[in-house]
């Protein structure tokens, strides 16, 4: 039991060990800190809005409750000092014939019953302003300027936060592996996507980064740098009709990265391929970026998708999405040189070539003979 243990244990570890680093999380999160950053963090106040539209639910419900309960009672203690230094408050016993800034205001807490009624425009008609004291009239017309300033901030940062069109993103799904496998006599690498919402994304565009670590011939080694990669879509690349799942594909010629790699080699690389699909929200018409990354245990040599639409006996098309990120295996040339060099060579059985230096000589017959 404890040698099983052991060896569990040390599998586990290893595992961990050989995991590879990923800028792009499979959901699309980047994975990336900055550090020793010399600006100060006061410069994220300057876009303050952008700040409080990325910030998590629980940090901006704090900021949305914090923010209208310190203006009450902010505005409370205001109307507290008013009155105090008016003397209309009972303590001061004021005579009959006292006029206050602002009636029935006995203490803190209705002064801040009078300041939550004024800046959210309540009114109850129990307490108001009189004509006694510019002071209170000149906090009331501050306060409710101030109130819907704030009201529209943060509930405007409510409703974007709800309408992002980020979480539009995450209907949109990318299968789980990539596949090379050839497709129309081509070597190709195919991810396939799908849109989970029947609403489509207009003027969609599917493209690719492929992150490795280089050496220039200079001898600078660059970290995370960037080669684009092609992705076609039989339906064309610009405005996809995104209704059904779509199979994108790479092609594997010579101007591409992965065109020397081998089946045998590829888990031995040391690349990330990260996959952007852009596009306009049909409901909103706000653009939303979608991104999934795969390393090189996610690309499965010698495989295909499984089929995934069928056709139902009542005429409706209908996509099994248990089928979704299923591979099936298939004959498949173990490196893209060898698929090439393999066409050339047929190529050549099936040509003829003259050769210039060949001179037909003609004999001429002759009838005698010699005996």
């Amino acid at each position: 039991m404890f040698n099983y243990l052991r060896k569990r244990f040390t599998s586990h570890i290893r595992e961990r060990s050989r995991r590879r680093a990923r800028l792009v999380s499979k959901d699309g999160r980047c994975n990336i800190e900055f550090g020793n950053v010399e600006q100060s963090r006061f410069v994220f106040l300057i876009d303050i809005w952008t700040t409080i539209l990325d910030l998590r639910w629980r940090y901006k419900m704090t900021i949305f409750i914090s923010a209208f309960l310190g203006s009450w009672f902010l505005f409370g203690l205001l109307w507290y000092v008013v009155a105090y230094i008016h003397k209309d408050l009972p303590e001061f016993n004021p005579s009959i014939n006292h006029t206050p800034c602002v009636e029935n205001i006995n203490g803190l807490t209705s002064a801040f019953l009078f300041s939550l009624e004024t800046q959210v425009t309540i009114g109850y008609g129990f307490r108001c302003v009189t004509e006694q004291c510019a002071t209170a009239i000149f906090l009331l017309i501050f306060q409710s300027i101030l109130g819907v300033i704030i009201n529209s901030f943060m509930c405007g940062a409510i409703l974007a936060k709800i309408s992002r069109s980020k979480n539009r993103a995450k209907t949109i799904t990318f299968s789980k592996n990539a596949v090379i496998s050839k497709r129309g006599g081509k070597l190709c690498l195919l991810i396939r996507v799908a849109n989970l919402r029947k609403s489509l994304l207009i003027g969609s565009h599917i493209y690719g980064k492929l992150l490795k670590t280089t050496i220039t011939p200079e001898g600078e080694t660059i970290i995370l740098d960037q080669v684009n990669i092609e992705f076609l879509v039989d339906a064309g690349n610009e405005n996809l009709f995104f209704i059904s799942p779509l199979t994108i594909y790479h092609i594997i010629d010579r101007n591409s990265p992965f065109f020397h790699m081998a089946a045998e080699t590829i888990l031995q690389q040391d690349f990330e391929l990260v996959v952007f699909l852009d596009g306009t929200v049909e409901a909103t018409s706000a653009t939303c970026q979608v991104r999934t990354s795969y390393i090189p245990e996610e690309v499965l040599w010698g495989y295909r998708f499984a089929p995934i639409v069928s056709k139902t006996k009542e005429g409706k098309y209908r996509v099994d999405f248990q089928n979704f990120s299923k591979t099936v295996a298939v004959e498949t040339p173990h490196c893209a040189f060898c698929l090439y060099n393999e066409k050339e060579a047929k190529t050549k059985e099936k040509k003829g070539y003259d050769n210039p230096g060949f001179v037909l000589s003609e004999v001429s017959e002759t009838s005698d003979t010699k005996m």
